[in-house]
């Protein structure tokens, strides 16, 4: 089992910056890599960016990349999404989650493959 936390939500102008944290409990040396993803009312669950635990590699959607990093701590108990020139596009609920194993080395962005869930965390861009 894996229990997932996310923080560090809230309202922000757009040009403005927010990180958000998501603190990782119990096997989490199972997890093979940790995604986030985001939820606006209407729309389906898409892909942001995802992160290996071993060897830190990162993927990014096109519509965050270069305004957005993720990250993990050395302890790898915590993963941080940094989130730079925000825009009111990229209001929704955030969420961390993490998938046990990679077939083939791939990180997947199908929000299915993933197997632990947050709770998620409301982001909130205003105009």
């Amino acid at each position: 089992q894996v229990q997932l936390v996310e923080s560090g939500g809230g309202l922000v102008q757009a040009g403005g910056s927010l990180r958000l944290s998501c603190a990782a409990a119990g096997r989490t040396f199972s997890s093979s890599a940790m995604g986030w993803f985001r939820q606006a009312p209407g729309k389906e669950r898409e892909f942001v960016a995802a992160i290996r635990w071993s060897a830190g590699s990162t993927y990014y959607a096109d519509s965050v990349k270069g305004r957005f990093t993720i990250s993990r701590d050395n302890a790898k108990t915590t993963v941080y999404l940094q989130m730079n020139t925000l825009k009111p596009e990229d209001t929704a609920v955030y969420y961390c989650a993490a998938v046990l194993t990679l077939y083939s080395g791939y990180v997947p962005a199908a929000a299915s493959a993933y197997d632990y869930w947050g709770q998620g965390t409301q982001v909130t861009v205003s105009s």
